[in-house]
């Protein structure tokens, strides 16, 4: 990919980005990522990775806006078009916009090709580890999700049950203590299981010190 198409696929990018949790350095890093992983295969189109890593997160306005539509599935649909317009073969905006729409984790469509893959990988590297808890707190501040919510008896709800209200513990258990098994590639994987440790050591350390900030106060 030569600079100019680079930068125009770039400054696009930019302007679609709005949200602290998913900006321009979380592309970058699962840019980074991502060509980090592709070194080791040689059959992996890379205009058409680098593509698909700017653009990938380019719907998440539309579904902050709306939470009916799926990030993913839209940001495809502008990638194709984008590219599309900027005169790219239809084929290869295909094979983009199907790896923006695959990979998002809630959802049955899986990654197919090895571009795909990787991307799926490089995003879901963004949930491990210390960058995984904070994007993660971001992200649930932004949209006014809880640290965690207790039930009827004051008890923390401590699960990723999906009737559950949305909080960190339930997305933690929903999502974010998973994603080191779901991995495509062997490199992700070993990257992800060395920031395993750090992620649970954090849940554990938190389970411990909410009940710290409860007094028994008798109100009779």
């Amino acid at each position: 990919m030569d600079r100019a198409m680079y930068e125009s696929i770039h400054n696009y990018m930019l302007e679609m980005m709005g949200d602290s949790a998913h900006d321009p350095l979380h592309i970058y890093r699962v840019l980074q990522s991502s060509l980090a992983i592709a070194d080791n295969y040689p059959q992996v189109n890379r205009d058409m990775l680098i593509a698909a890593c700017l653009l990938h997160d380019i719907g998440r306005d539309a579904q902050f806006q709306d939470d009916t539509v799926c990030h993913a599935e839209e940001g495809g649909r502008l990638a194709y078009d984008f590219l599309t317009k900027l005169g790219w073969d239809e084929k290869l905006c295909g094979h983009v916009r199907d790896c923006i729409t695959t990979h998002r984790f809630r959802t049955d469509m899986a990654p197919d090709t090895i571009e795909a893959k990787i991307l799926f990988d490089a995003d879901k590297l963004e949930a491990a580890g210390a960058i995984g808890i904070a994007r993660s707190l971001i992200y649930s501040g932004q949209i006014g999700e809880p640290l965690y919510t207790v039930d009827d008896r004051g008890r923390v709800q401590d699960s990723g049950d999906t009737h559950l209200p949305e909080s960190f513990l339930k997305e933690y258990h929903y999502k974010l203590e998973k994603v080191y098994a779901q991995f495509h590639t062997k490199e992700a994987y070993e990257i992800g299981q060395k920031r395993k440790l750090v992620f649970r050591q954090f849940y554990e350390a938190l389970i411990d010190e909410i009940p710290e900030n409860y007094l028994n106060i008798n109100l009779e």
